[in-house]
C-alpha cells in the first residue's frame, strides 16, 4: 500500500539528488530510504529510477508519479493544518535569518510562533543572505528573511520592511560637521560587509551605479565585528540607523551625513512555491505583521 512516508521520500530524493542526502534530511538510514523506494515501486508496479545512470535519476514514470506525490503531500499539509481545538499538531519550522533579524525582532517572532502553534519546534539558522538563499533553493530550509537581492521563479518573496541605513564612524574620524559627498567619504578606509551579505550586495550595487569606488576596504561577515571595528576608529561603515542609534546617543559612534544619502534596504520573507505548504505561507504573513528592525532584542 502506498503511504505518505514513501511519497515524501521520493520528493526528497529528487530534490536533493541522492539517497544519502535524502536519508540525512529525513533523519534515517540510506537502507531505509532504499526500502521505501522498493516498496513504492512494488505498490505502483512502476520503475521509478533509472539505475543505469549515476545519481538518483527519475524515469518518465517516476517524474509523473512525483507530480502526483507532491499534490498529495500538499493536501496532507492542508489537512494537518486544520485545528479542532483539541488536536496538537507537531511541526518543525526551519527558519533562516540574518544577524540583524536575530539581533532585533526574532525573539518576538519565535515567542508568537510557539504561542500560536502548540507543538511547533523552531529550528533557527543565522547566516549570511547568500548562504540562506542557497539552502532555500536546496530545500534544506523552509523560510528565510533576508534583503531583497536574490530572486528565483520558484520562490515567493513577501515584502516585510525597509531598513534605513546611515554612514557611521568613531567621533572625530571625519572632521566635517556638515554633509559630505560620497567621493569624499570614499577617501577614508571603509568597513564593508562581505560578498555573501544581502545588505552588502545592495549597497555595493548602489555605489557602483553612482561611479563610486572604494579603494580602501576591510570586509567582515559579522555585523557585530563591524560595529566594534568602527567604534575603534578603523574606518567608516554603514549600519541600520534606528537599531544602532543607542551607540550614537552614547557617543561611541557618529552619523556621517552624505549627499546622496544611503537608500533603505528592502527585506523579504522568502519560501518555495513549488512545495505547497499553507503553514509556511502563514508564518511569512505573521512575520510581515511583526517585523520591526528599530530596537534590539525585542520581546
Amino acid at each position: 500500500m502506498i503511504n505518505l512516508r514513501q511519497l515524501l521520500t521520493l520528493h526528497w530524493i529528487e530534490r536533493l539528488g541522492t539517497f544519502e542526502r535524502a536519508a540525512e534530511q529525513l533523519n534515517t538510514t540510506q537502507s531505509a530510504i532504499s526500502k521505501r523506494v522498493q516498496e513504492l515501486e512494488a505498490s505502483t508496479g512502476l520503475k521509478l529510477f533509472d539505475r543505469s545512470q549515476r545519481g538518483a535519476r527519475l524515469t518518465t514514470a517516476g517524474e509523473e508519479l512525483l507530480v502526483i506525490a507532491r499534490e498529495m503531500l500538499g493536501l496532507a499539509d492542508r489537512i494537518t493544518a486544520l485545528k479542532d481545538g483539541t488536536h496538537v499538531t507537531t511541526r518543525r519550522l526551519r527558519l533562516g535569518v540574518t544577524e540583524l533579524t536575530a539581533w532585533t525582532w526574532l525573539p518576538r517572532l519565535v515567542t508568537r510562533l510557539v504561542a500560536d502553534y502548540p507543538g511547533l519546534t523552531v529550528a533557527p539558522e543565522v547566516d549570511m543572505s547568500r548562504n540562506l538563499h542557497e539552502r532555500l533553493m536546496d530545500d534544506l530550509i523552509d523560510l528565510i528573511i533576508i534583503p531583497d537581492t536574490f530572486t528565483a521563479p520558484e520562490v515567493t518573496s513577501l515584502p516585510l520592511a525597509h531598513v534605513e541605513n546611515a554612514w557611521m564612524a568613531a567621533p572625530g574620524l571625519i572632521p566635517h560637521s556638515g554633509t559630505v559627498s560620497l567621493a569624499e567619504l570614499a577617501r577614508y578606509p571603509m568597513l564593508v560587509q562581505g560578498k555573501k551579505s544581502g545588505s552588502g550586495l545592495f549597497v555595493n550595487t548602489w555605489l557602483r551605479a553612482r561611479g563610486i569606488d572604494l579603494p580602501q576596504t576591510l570586509s567582515s561577515d559579522s555585523l557585530m565585528a563591524m560595529l566594534g571595528l568602527t567604534s575603534a576608529g578603523l574606518g567608516v561603515t554603514y549600519l541600520p540607523l534606528e537599531c544602532f542609534r543607542p551607540f550614537v546617543d552614547d557617543g561611541k559612534l557618529t552619523v556621517i551625513h552624505t549627499e546622496p544619502e544611503l537608500p533603505p534596504v528592502p527585506y523579504m520573507a522568502m519560501y518555495r512555491n513549488d512545495r505547497p505548504s499553507s503553514f509556511v505561507a502563514e508564518v511569512a504573513a505573521l512575520a510581515a505583521t511583526l517585523c520591526d528592525f528599530s530596537t534590539q532584542l525585542q520581546r
